[in-house]
């Protein structure tokens, strides 16, 4: 068996993927229903410091890998490897844009996670994007 790191019901993965995308009820109900890790992970990838804290000390170290593998962290994605996490190894590949990983994933038995993957992309591209844009940044 695959070490997903994320031995979920699949109806718990289906509600994950709606707070990833931002939604504020489903994020709430997982939190408040023994799935904070997956609540809090909708905040730490949008870059707050104190969930990114919370995944570490509550021992989801493998979630916020994820995140960091997203963000191209050549260190998180060999953590990940190394500590057997092969399917979070490929969500980060993917969410970084490795379109090549997507494609396996989406012909394999992965698609959920592929699915999953593609909605962390689209929030990290988002935030990309709010940080390039010429008339969000400061002229202090």
């Amino acid at each position: 068996m695959i070490n997903s790191g994320l031995t979920y019901d699949v109806k718990i993965l289906l509600a994950w993927g709606e707070s990833i995308t931002g939604n504020k009820k489903i994020t709430e109900w997982l939190m408040k229903n023994g799935y904070s890790e997956l609540g809090i992970f909708h905040f730490a990838l949008r870059n707050e410091d104190r969930s990114r804290k919370w995944l570490l000390d509550n021992k989801f170290p493998h979630l916020l890998a994820l995140i960091n593998g997203i963000e191209g962290n050549k260190d998180a994605l060999e953590w990940l490897q190394t500590h057997g996490y092969a399917i979070l190894f490929k969500m980060a590949l993917v969410g970084d844009g490795h379109e090549e990983v997507y494609e396996e994933m989406i012909q394999s038995e992965l698609k959920l996670f592929a699915m999953l993957a593609k909605k962390m992309q689209r929030v990290k591209d988002e935030i990309e994007e709010q940080n390039n844009d010429i008339h969000r940044i400061s002229r202090s």
